[in-house]
């Protein structure tokens, strides 16, 4: 069966399209069929994450109502799926966000396992399609007021129509006493905080290269958290040591000796 999950943030810049993206590959890397939506219809990024910033058929074009979504998916080579949308302003204004919600049941004909709805932030009428098209939301947030405070906004949004916060993700966290800790996160936002993400170099350089951070750096910290994350989603324990930066003591004395 498939589940139908939506990642939203009240605030732009939390790494909410991070997020969709490499859950969406931690997925795929356990095994599962995922197919991601770039729902955030204004400012898509998710082909801009993947290196396919310009497709044929993409998700505005079914919003137009030109396309079926099925022909708007398209694989990755790591073996996830994504539907993407459209980077220019002229499909923006011809584009009907109301109709999201039905195209996103249409994919659930290809039986993936996860479809993953990449919403826009804040409280407009496209993060409100993106909550009414799934059956239950992850909420990302960033170790800060500003964050928290608008992931709280969409968090009673989500609860004005009965839609289950599945919890919390927390991102670009320091380890630092600036941070506002997970746990007066959970008081605030009255949700579980069910995964940690580090701040990561690692996220950065994927996006150079293009691909999810699971695939381009997999025992970094943030690679390691999202896989956690998918884990706990899937309920399959799952431990994984995490490298240090430099790659580990081992591939650090290679390094220093010219042998890598």
């Amino acid at each position: 069966m498939t589940k139908i999950i939506g990642v939203l943030a009240g605030k732009g810049g939390t790494g909410k399209t991070t997020t969709s993206v490499n859950l969406g590959a931690a997925l795929t890397y356990f095994g599962k069929d995922v197919i991601i939506v770039d729902a955030n219809l204004t400012t898509p990024n998710v082909g801009l994450h993947l290196g396919v910033p310009v497709v044929p058929i993409h998700l505005h074009h079914v919003l137009q109502g030109k396309n079926a979504i099925t022909e708007a998916v398209y694989a990755h080579p790591a073996g996830m799926k994504i539907v993407p949308g459209s980077l220019s302003i002229t499909d923006l204004h011809t584009t009907n966000p109301d109709k999201l919600k039905r195209a996103v049941k249409q994919l659930v004909k290809l039986k993936p396992d996860f479809i993953i709805v990449d919403g826009a932030a804040g409280l407009g009428r496209e993060a409100l399609n993106a909550i009414l098209s799934v059956e239950e939301l992850l909420i990302v947030t960033n170790p800060e007021m500003p964050a928290i405070a608008d992931a709280l906004k969409t968090i009673k949004l989500a609860e004005k129509f009965d839609k289950r916060v599945t919890g919390v993700v927390l991102t670009k966290t320091m380890d630092n006493n600036l941070d506002i800790s997970a746990k007066k996160t959970e008081e605030i936002l009255e949700n579980p905080v069910i995964s940690v993400i580090p701040h990561d170099k690692a996220v950065r350089e994927s996006l150079t290269r293009k691909d999810a951070v699971i695939f381009t750096h997999p025992k970094s910290k943030a690679a390691v958290g999202y896989k956690k994350l998918a884990a706990s989603l899937i309920g399959h324990p799952y431990e994984e040591a995490v490298e240090s930066e430099e790659g580990g003591f081992f591939s650090g004395l290679l390094k220093k000796m010219g042998l890598k």
